[in-house]
């Protein structure tokens, strides 16, 4: 009997061992707190960060390498003119409230997202749906207006999620959706907790439950990882302390790639920016390694143009742009515009403060001044990107694949060229692979050598996590902290 109580209680301390050893909570920290937390009205990446494919589900999502993998449409197929898909939708599936998923909430949701009053920041992705028809609760058939290649991976956006009409009022505060999470609380400021949904239709999370902590300040970051606060920041704000990170076994440092093209907008719409000189004048003003050194120390790849480097279709087209002073200041006379003063709005982000000194100090070196505005992410959206009210401004862009933002006359940087809408409708056309290179490869020219924008780097996806946690994503292929895989290791 002794004998027999020994080995209980041995395997009761093993089973409390490896209880401490596989936790089933994780606390991440994130740099920037979202706005609201319904990524079908808000263009902040912040909401992703916390929703995409923990909260809310598409019908298709992207993987961890950027692969379109199959969501809440278990399948599809295509028609041979290209013009409709058929979606074959999971069944049992229900939203966090309660309220069961069918094909009538596809339909719900891609018609309030391509509608005229349409509050999505991503409208486009939708404008060459025709008709979206429920043909049974499991069956769903959209009709395109034009074929369109690219339409499973458009699905796979965060903007392209699946809501119910019982729930969107309240989505931006109480979001409501069908992922393997649900909202357990949101303390403004601080943090947002999800809790595994006990009734999800998939694979369940090895975690029971998950803290986004929002840590703004860089060394405040450095100090809660450090001391265990927090058990990862996938996207680290102090790249310069990853060093004392890589010497410490109790942590790992995790080094990708992002769809984040980090570039010096430029408000096409007003002088003296609506002239392509002064423009490209402010591109040769700009030393790329400065900035990716200055304010990244080291992590970033040179770009020329908007597209990802690790994108097989990219053109590398940093020559353009060289960094050329002698040259920015022949431009600036040429255009009669030395002596300008232009307005630098920088939101939060580390790329963007920093970078923006250098810029300044580029600019300030041809005879450029600037007057630097530091706005909060809240002020940024409001005024630069809806109000159009700025000259230049640092921002990185994460969405994939976006270079068809330049089609859009009204977006923020204000880019009108006929012929470029032209190109991108013929892109959306197109399916034969080669022909969509040309194709793209022609748009990344024209961008570049029309100098929309000045077009710095590549961001890197730099974290660093406790060296026990797995599953989270190395790279960003879309702005994720996709969950799903995530689990504590002995």
């Amino acid at each position: 009997m002794p004998h027999r109580l020994t080995a209980a209680l041995a395997a009761l301390a093993l089973s409390a061992t490896a209880a401490i050893a596989a936790p089933d909570a994780v606390t991440l920290g994130m740099v920037l707190e979202p706005p609201n937390l319904d990524p079908t009205a808000g263009a902040a990446a912040a909401i992703d960060e916390v929703v995409y494919a923990n909260l809310f589900e598409g019908l298709t999502r992207f993987g961890p390498d950027g692969a379109v993998l199959p969501a809440l449409a278990r399948s599809w197929e295509v028609s041979e003119d290209g013009t409709s898909y058929t979606f074959h939708l999971v069944t049992g599936a229900t939203f966090h409230d309660g309220t069961g998923f069918d094909a009538e909430d596809v339909k719900f949701s891609l018609d309030r997202a391509r509608a005229e009053d349409s509050a999505n920041a991503q409208k486009a992705l939708f404008a060459g749906i025709a008709a979206v028809e429920v043909i049974d609760p499991a069956t769903v058939k959209v009709v395109l207006s034009a074929p369109d290649g690219a339409f499973p991976a458009k699905m796979a956006w965060g903007d392209a999620v699946i809501v119910a009409p019982e729930s969107v009022a309240t989505e931006a505060t109480h979001p409501v959706g069908t992922g393997p999470f649900a909202l357990a609380d949101w303390v403004q400021g601080d943090h947002v907790t999800l809790t595994a949904y006990p009734g999800y239709w998939g694979a369940k999370p090895a975690l029971a439950k998950a803290t986004f902590r929002f840590i703004a300040d860089p060394t405040a970051a450095f100090a809660a990882v450090m001391s265990g606060d927090v058990d990862a920041f996938p996207n680290f704000p102090a790249p310069e302390t990853l060093v004392q990170f890589q010497a410490d076994p109790r942590f790992k440092v995790m080094v990708g790639t992002t769809e984040g093209e980090t570039i010096l907008a430029m408000n096409n719409r007003t002088p003296p920016l609506n002239n392509v000189q002064v423009r490209e004048a402010i591109a040769h003003a700009l030393n790329r390694q400065d900035i990716i050194d200055g304010a990244m120390f080291g992590y970033g790849t040179p770009i020329g143009t908007h597209f990802a480097p690790h994108n097989p279709d990219y053109e590398d087209l940093t020559a353009l742009s060289a960094y050329d002073p002698g040259k920015s200041k022949a431009l600036l006379a040429a255009a009669g515009a030395e002596g300008l003063t232009l307005r630098l709005a920088l939101p939060p982000p580390t790329y963007a403060r920093r970078g923006g000194e250098i810029v300044a100090a580029e600019l300030a070196a041809v005879g450029i001044k600037t007057e630097i505005t530091n706005l909060e992410w809240a002020q940024w959206l409001e005024q630069v990107f809806k109000g159009h009210d700025f000259d230049l401004t640092i921002v990185s862009h994460t969405e994939p694949a976006d270079i068809n933002i330049y089609a859009r006359p009204d977006y923020y940087f204000g880019y009108n060229n006929p012929d470029f809408v032209s190109l991108m409708s013929e892109l959306d056309r197109a399916t034969d692979p080669a022909t969509r290179r040309t194709l793209t490869q022609r748009a990344e020219e024209t961008i570049a050598r029309d100098y929309v924008n000045a077009y710095l780097f590549q961001l890197a996806k730099t974290g660093v996590a406790n060296a026990k946690l797995e599953g989270l994503w190395l790279n960003a292929p879309t702005p994720a902290n996709d969950l799903t895989q995530v689990h504590w290791t002995e």
